[in-house]
């Protein structure tokens, strides 16, 4: 794909998880590294009007992957912060990215748009049917906002901006910071731990009866190379790997491939948070051709061997 050769790009969100994914796939499609643009928080915070007009100024592609994000802990205990900032950034993105004259605009929202009780699969036409589930409701609405954004700025200014809804991804790279961390990382840190205390139970929040859908972070970022170059229609587009597991079978094939031998216990007490999670991907295979190739158990190896490494 010759797309991206010349193309001046801001990544927001780059130096993150799904940001260091993308920043290789961009360059191995012909980006070049000088022409990318990852602005850091430190010095470039985004919330900051100045910085977003700075930020966008010569650019052709916008393509925002950041956000303020954490698991249901995380959400629960910082609702306000949670809707404030991700409409904060993205509202800044949006309008002066039309200003600068970007020529594309990629936004990725989040499969916490969705209602609570969506039919499985969840197909872009259900997005609107319903409130998200509580516990993460703020940054899928802030999120969602994008996408309203992004159908609004085409309608009035001919703009040319795309909304992507990835599912919960994971990988090498992934966040294990208790506090930030999705679930995944989060009992992959967990039994790591168990095993070097020699502890007999680790415990997991809920019943482990929700179910979730997971997407190797490669998989995605070649998603999102493939919609930027290709895609360019109103309608949003689930990028996912089409396939559901309970936490409670997750909970068993991550200690299965750990060796760990201890008990599982459910805190149920505890929320389980949305009740299933699995999308229709058919659009996406559609519209760009992207179909997710990574073995599941395949990727939670090489996100545990690459963990373990870290640590």
């Amino acid at each position: 794909m010759n797309y991206f050769v010349n193309k001046k790009i801001l990544l927001t969100g780059g130096a993150g998880f799904l940001g260091q994914h993308l920043l290789k796939e961009l360059l191995k499609k012909g980006a070049k590294k000088e022409n990318i643009f990852i602005p850091r928080s430190k010095s470039c915070d985004l919330k900051i009007l100045k910085n977003v007009k700075k930020s966008v100024k010569g650019k052709d592609i916008v393509i925002h992957l950041a956000g303020f994000v954490g698991g249901i802990g995380f959400n629960r205990e910082n609702p306000g912060r949670m809707i404030y900032e991700n409409l904060l950034i993205g509202i800044h993105l949006f309008e002066q990215a039309r200003l600068a004259k970007v020529k594309k605009f990629v936004a990725l929202g989040t499969v916490c748009c969705y209602p609570k009780f969506t039919p499985v699969p969840f197909r872009e036409k259900d997005l609107w049917n319903g409130y998200p589930e509580e516990t993460n409701a703020p940054y899928g609405l802030a999120k969602k906002m994008l996408l309203v954004m992004s159908q609004a700025y085409r309608q009035q200014y001919d703009f040319n901006s795309i909304f992507l809804l990835p599912v919960n991804l994971y990988g090498p790279g992934d966040n294990f910071n208790p506090r930030f961390s999705h679930v995944i990382p989060a009992l992959i840190k967990r039994i790591v731990e168990a095993k070097k205390k020699k502890k007999k139970s680790i415990t997991v929040w809920g019943t482990g009866r929700a179910t979730r859908e997971f997407l190797y972070v490669e998989d995605c970022a070649r998603a999102i190379v493939l919609a930027t170059g290709k895609y360019n229609k109103p309608e949003p587009i689930n990028i996912g790997a089409g396939f559901e597991i309970s936490i409670k079978e997750l909970v068993e094939l991550i200690a299965g491939l750990m060796n760990y031998k201890g008990k599982i216990i459910w805190d149920k007490t505890k929320p389980d948070g949305q009740p299933r999670r699995c999308i229709d991907t058919s659009r996406a295979k559609k519209e760009f051709g992207f179909k997710a190739t990574t073995d599941f158990k395949k990727g939670l190896k090489k996100t545990i061997d690459w963990y373990k490494k870290q640590r």
